[in-house]
């Protein structure tokens, strides 16, 4: 019988086309792609697969000592021919197919054959770009047309921060979500597969490696790689909430002003404290914004809007003289207008200012976590206070589009809940 862990097993018996198994350092990723490959050569003989991995090398050293033993595993023999990249798979003698191999290196020489199962291995180790590159290749390499057949892809990574796999398996389903029949995750740790490492393989990682590496590298977490993360306070699951809008409730809505990408988060307060409970992204303009709150928080009887709620909006201070639609209308007065009560500043705060507010109210000194996040309601936003990080000229980085879901609900957090900083007053001398 082949040798699987838990989470090895459950991901082998995935019906889905694309499957991604995402673990930490020795959770036997290499190998269940193995096994892969191998329950592949058993169903459909005659039909090749393909193994990709970042580097030539990493074939030789990696790839073809491992599917030597998980083939032995599987009641298979293998011939490794190594100057042509290929390894043949037979059975008491008998040929059953090839699984050619090549590098994502340079994802342009991945012509010129066609392949019914593939393993791509590793895959977060590539920049973004070349990834995005490679797979598209490779996917393109699954032309088989025979009955029953996927021509799947699984990938075994591990995870390199928010990278191409997080798009793919997580980020895109979340948008898509009639693909997820499509594609599958298992993530796993490298405690799933502890009893097949030496005894202090696992300890000399936990002395190696700092916190968010070890939530990566052996948890098998997505996690911020990035020096310089700014929601450095934030934790998906321990400022998590399961709250929502209430009928009738007041609502709280950060709102963030750019053309074609206007963003709101909606609060509540539950005991005084902000829960996060609502997104609306990429708004067009504010009229648009204005349609989409009303849509959504208040309702609609005989062809108009009935207020059944207060909405109380703290917009980007620079709505002041921004005007969307009216060159005599400023976007705060349209959201005036609109019947929604504005609580804007004279002025925005300074950056850093609203994102040390945020900070503490995620997590303060005292270990306090006041700020909750509903990841399901807000998933954009979850993303981004994961995501965004430093520039290196100091300023919060914009190039990612991470910034205007956190800019958005920054704006609500600093005006209701600010950083008081002491004041010290000094009784003049008399003379």
């Amino acid at each position: 019988m082949p040798t699987l862990n838990c989470p090895q097993a459950t991901f082998i018996n995935m019906p889905h086309k694309f499957r991604g198994f995402v673990a930490g350092f020795g959770s036997g990723k290499t190998w269940v792609g193995c096994a892969g490959i191998c329950k592949h050569v058993w169903e459909w003989p005659r039909i090749n697969s393909g193994y990709f991995a970042p580097t030539y090398p990493q074939i030789r050293d990696i790839f073809f000592p491992t599917i030597e033993e998980v083939a032995f595993d599987w009641g298979l023999k293998v011939k490794t021919k190594e100057s042509d990249k290929e390894v043949e798979f037979y059975s008491g003698g008998q040929y059953r197919s090839t699984t050619i191999c090549r590098s994502m290196e340079k994802p342009q020489t991945i012509v010129g054959f066609k392949i019914g199962h593939a393993l791509v291995d590793e895959l977060d180790v590539l920049p973004k770009l070349k990834a995005e590159h490679a797979w598209r290749k490779i996917i393109a390499r699954m032309r088989y047309n025979v009955d029953g057949l996927k021509n799947g892809v699984d990938v075994t990574t591990t995870p390199e921060g928010f990278k191409f796999v997080f798009q793919q398996f997580v980020k895109q389903l979340r948008e898509k979500p009639a693909m997820q029949g499509m594609y599958g995750l298992v993530q796993a740790s490298t405690f799933d597969n502890e009893l097949n490492l030496p005894p202090d393989y696992i300890p000399s990682l936990m002395d190696s490696y700092p916190e968010q590496l070890i939530l990566a590298y052996l948890n098998g977490q997505f996690v911020n790689l990035n020096s310089g993360s700014i929601y450095t306070a934030y934790n998906r699951k321990l400022n998590g909430s399961h709250e929502s809008v209430q009928h009738g409730e007041p609502i709280f809505v950060g709102m963030d002003f750019n053309v074609g990408k206007m963003s709101a988060i909606v609060h509540v307060k539950r005991l005084g404290m902000p829960h996060a409970v609502g997104e609306i992204m990429n708004g067009y303009d504010t009229p648009d914004m204005i349609r989409q709150i009303k849509e959504r928080y208040w309702l609609y009887a005989e062809g108009n809007y009935r207020k059944t709620r207060e909405i109380l909006v703290f917009p980007d201070a620079s709505g002041k003289g921004r005007k969307s639609v009216n060159a005599s209308t400023t976007d705060l007065e349209l959201l005036r207008q609109a019947g929604f009560t504005v609580m804007a500043p004279e002025a925005n705060p300074p950056v850093k200012d609203r994102i040390n507010a945020m900070n503490a109210m995620f997590c303060n000194s005292a270990g306090e976590r006041r700020y909750r996040v509903n990841t399901d309601l807000c998933p954009t936003y979850a993303d981004c206070l994961e995501q965004q990080i430093w520039a290196p000229t100091g300023e919060p980085d914009k190039s990612q589009g991470n910034d205007h879901a956190n800019d958005a609900g920054g704006y609500f957090i600093h005006h209701d809940y600010p950083i008081v900083k002491p004041v010290i007053v000094t009784q003049s001398l008399r003379m």
